[in-house]
Formats: structure tokens, C-alpha cells, sequence
């Protein structure tokens, strides 16, 4: 199985956690923005990142991708089958993947991914705007429900704390770690959930990335 894209991309890294902790072997191979690998516009016609290959079947997006993956391997769950744990994670994820990733991909983007891999200044005053407008308010919402188990659904590891826990790789590598003090059920769970292999170990690999 083999996954196109970067793992300093959330959506990618998402999925390379998600089989990590699921015990399935995914290979990455890297493409980057605007890539004409031909294998990789198969997969992704609209060279969005992630795109999967396995075997004859090619998909792209980083939620389908999961799908197909805990279709295919429904065991161990990560994807709860009652249908409000089911629910609550779907919605955590949407959650991720829009709300928590907007705010922190404005500051990301515009502070490592335009200076460092397109050339060009970035807009620092969006990203400024996004740290102290769009951010708190995500934060704010996952420190309210986050129980006091540690774990967003079901009081367990599921695809919800995977996909949440993403984003924030790209909010670490610009220097924002949520606060122990007014977020310290966020701060324990995001340092946890970095700290488990399948997050560790491309935490490191980027930050070498990162660094040169």
C-alpha cells in the first residue's frame, strides 16, 4: 500500500498514524505540491495530497483513505461501531480537518511552507491573525469536551484523537504547544498522543526536514 504526499502535511500524517496504530504497512512516497508523478495523479487527479494506491485501486483524501483502510482491517477498531461513538468521531475529525487545521494551516503555511519550500515571503499578518483569532477558539472547544479519560471517544484510542492530534505536529513545528495552564487536558492529550510511535516517529523525521 503506498501513500503519496508528505507526512509534514496533516492530512497525510493522519493517515500514516492511523496504520501505524492499526499494525498496517504503509509506504510513503513523497510528492510534493504540483507533482506530475504520473502514479500519484492516478491516484489524486486534482493533485491534492494524500493519494493511496493498493494493488488496482487508487483513491485520494485523507477520509477515504481511512475508510477503505478500516474497511479492509476492521480490526483493531478505530472507528467505533455504536452509532453515537461513531458519530462523535466522524464529527472529530471533521473537526480536524476543517476547523482546527484552517486556523493552524494559515500560520503554518504562511510562517514555514511559503519561506522555506515556495520562495516567498509568507503573509505574516494572516498568520498573526489566525494565532490570535481563529486558534483559541478551536483550543478552547477541545479543552471543554476532552473527558477526563484522556480520550475523545469511548474512553479509548480511536481515529477522533488520531485526527485531532495531527494538525497540532504543524502547530509544534512553529512553536505553539497548548497551554498546561489554561488548557491542560489539551496540553496532557496533545503530549501524549505526540509521544506514542506512530506520531514520534515522523515528528523526528520532519524536524530534520524542517532544519536545513
Amino acid at each position: 500500500m503506498i501513500v503519496y504526499g508528505s507526512s509534514i502535511s496533516p492530512f497525510v500524517r493522519k493517515v500514516l498514524a492511523y496504520g501505524a496504530e492499526k499494525g498496517i504497512a504503509l509506504e510513503l512516497k513523497q510528492v510534493g505540491l504540483g507533482s506530475k508523478d504520473p502514479d500519484f495523479l492516478a491516484a489524486s487527479p486534482f493533485g491534492k495530497i494524500p493519494g493511496f494506491k493498493h494493488d488496482d485501486f487508487a483513491i485520494s483524501d485523507s477520509t477515504a483513505i481511512v475508510a477503505y483502510l478500516e474497511a479492509l482491517h476492521p480490526e483493531p477498531n478505530l472507528v467505533p461501531t455504536a452509532p453515537k461513538a461513531r458519530a462523535r468521531t466522524v464529527w472529530f475529525e471533521e473537526y480536524a480537518d476543517t476547523i482546527l487545521t484552517a486556523a493552524g494551516g494559515a500560520i503554518f503555511f504562511n510562517r514555514v511552507v511559503a519561506p522555506k519550500f515556495l520562495g516567498r515571503e509568507g503573509d505574516l499578518a494572516a498568520a498573526d491573525k489566525a494565532e490570535k483569532e481563529a486558534l483559541p477558539p478551536a483550543l478552547d472547544y477541545i479543552e471543554t469536551v476532552l473527558p477526563a479519560s484522556g480520550w475523545l471517544v469511548e474512553d479509548r484510542l480511536t481515529l477522533a484523537d488520531i485526527a485531532v492530534a495531527s494538525p497540532f505536529v504543524n502547530l509544534l513545528h512553529v512553536g505553539i504547544t497548548p497551554d498546561a495552564v489554561t488548557h491542560p487536558k489539551l496540553a496532557a492529550f496533545v503530549e501524549k498522543m505526540h509521544a506514542r510511535p506512530s506520531f514520534a516517529t515522523w515528528i523526528a523525521k520532519e524536524k530534520k526536514v524542517l532544519a536545513r
